[in-house]
């Protein structure tokens, strides 16, 4: 069942201290995935000034004390949009914040609900990537975001968890964050709610459109946290970015798209082919081509992931 914010009583948003007509012209399709969890779907396309930077998926889970929100946005502004589509669908305030990630729309709003006391999680090592590149992250968001960024800072997790693995239990829900290996970025984790097998799998998985390997990707690594992430058997994974899906449909768009990447660069780099011709050799990918921005990211993907793997042998 797909829920949309218009379609919801205002009700609980009138009550903490929300209006209609503060509400942004922008929000995510809000979608229930199971009894109290649901997940909020941002755009598949570029971060712009008209999205708040939220072209990814979060996480509202309803509990007996409040709130759990998956990630906190990418700045103040879409901290508090999340926050009133999450009371919108809740009826409860917010007051827990779990970051799954280290790219800018998992943390940069932090800040603003540790302002408020909300308890924000992470796993340490989640954190000191965070720390580690948040200040080139509020640089680069700036020429897009403009004055929607003003007051955005890169706080970081307000309650850290040394370890690969944190259970947790908000509220009466039983929460795990798992760290499998590095990823997109460095410590990313899932987010996994053992009870309903849903996996909130942050930036681990992207289903509908092409994942970007980044200079701070790891492709290899990235491979092997998604197989053990599929090791839990998850019914539905809520994926970093796209439609809602099952472990077969990440496992095409996400699993499959990685082990491409990975062999045929491996390959080539033992070889000592060079990364133009792995370029060459690899960039025509029809079977991927269905995948929006394929175009855009594809080649790029094959180059950085050769560079990295050829530095490391």
């Amino acid at each position: 069942m797909k829920l949309h914010i218009h379609s919801l009583l205002l009700t609980p948003l009138l009550a903490f201290g929300f209006s209609a007509t503060t509400a942004s012209a922008f929000e995510l399709k809000a979608e229930k995935v199971a009894d109290g969890v649901h997940a909020l779907i941002g755009p598949t396309t570029a971060r712009t000034y008209e999205n708040h930077g939220l072209n990814a998926n979060f996480g509202v889970i309803d509990t007996a004390e409040g709130t759990v929100l998956i990630d906190s946005g990418a700045s103040v502004e879409g901290a508090k949009l999340l926050e009133r589509q999450a009371v919108v669908l809740t009826g409860k305030p917010v007051r827990w914040v779990i970051n799954t990630g280290v790219q800018d729309h998992r943390w940069l709003g932090n800040g603003y609900f540790r302002s408020k006391g909300v308890e924000v999680i992470a796993l340490t090592r989640t954190v000191e990537s965070q720390q580690k590149y948040g200040l080139a992250q509020l640089d680069s968001l700036r020429p897009v975001l403009k004055e929607r960024l003003d007051g955005t800072e890169p706080l970081s997790a307000s309650r850290k968890i040394d370890g690969d693995v944190a259970r947790l239990q908000l509220g009466g829900r039983n929460i795990e964050l798992h760290y499998f290996a590095d990823a997109h970025f460095p410590g990313d984790v899932v987010a996994w709610l053992p009870a309903e097998r849903i996996a909130f799998s942050g930036d681990h998985v992207y289903v509908d459109r092409v994942l970007g390997i980044l200079p701070q990707s790891n492709a290899e690594t990235w491979l092997l946290a998604f197989n053990a992430m599929k090791a839990l058997q998850p019914v539905l994974i809520v994926p970093g970015h796209g439609s809602v899906a099952n472990l077969a449909k990440a496992q095409a768009d996400t699993g499959d798209y990685l082990a491409f990447i990975v062999s045929g660069v491996k390959a080539l780099a033992e070889d000592m082919a060079g990364v133009d011709e792995a370029v060459t050799r690899l960039g025509n990918a029809p079977q991927f081509a269905r995948l929006a921005n394929f175009d855009e990211l594809h080649r790029g993907n094959v180059s950085r992931a050769y560079l990295r793997i050829e530095a490391e042998q």
